[in-house]
């Protein structure tokens, strides 16, 4: 399973890409930052972000795409540009068919290092061992992008399964309902 990581930001925008499967070692592919000037007017730095991932998407052909789901912050600003960011990514790989799997960052956290809680440098440092890196890699926006996807890898079957039964289960409802009319 190849998956691109996205950590949503206005100014940095952290991608990344991992392969591997649950279980198994897993292997960076690629990481790095979209990066858009601060006072770039909105619409062009919305327009540089989805270049910069479409990018991404053609050089590494990843079969998923794992964004951080944006969350409530006191500082809406940094919200809405989170947001407007991660809605780049979503529509980026909506226009391809690829699945998209959004994740909250204590989610991501709790993942890779054990704890919803864990700050920045214990998720690079984690990022740096699972991943055998030399170094944790930077901005701290490019090691979320690598966490991300390997949240993504090490959930997707659990999830996966879950989404089936769910799917049978609305099928069979579905199927009462038609059989009882």
């Amino acid at each position: 399973m190849r998956v691109l990581g996205v950590d949503p930001g206005l100014t940095r925008c952290g991608v990344g890409v991992v392969e591997g499967v649950a279980g198994r070692p897993l292997t960076m592919v690629g990481v790095g930052v979209v990066r858009t000037p601060a006072d770039a007017p909105l619409g062009h730095r919305l327009v540089a972000i989805e270049q910069g991932i479409e990018q991404w998407l053609d050089e590494h052909r990843p079969q998923y795409v794992a964004v951080e789901r944006v969350f409530s912050q006191h500082n809406v600003r940094t919200v809405m540009g989170t947001a407007q960011a991660s809605a780049v990514a979503l529509l980026c790989a909506s226009r391809r068919g690829l699945p998209v799997a959004l994740h909250t960052p204590s989610e991501v956290k709790a993942a890779v290092t054990g704890s919803g809680r864990a700050d920045k440098a214990q998720v690079g440092a984690m990022v740096t061992r699972l991943l055998r890196l030399d170094a944790p890699p930077k901005p701290a926006d490019a090691a979320d992008a690598l966490a991300l996807a390997i949240c993504h890898i090490w959930r997707a079957p659990a999830v996966n399964r879950l989404q089936q039964a769910h799917d049978e289960a609305r099928r069979a409802s579905t199927l009462a309902r038609k059989v009882n009319r």
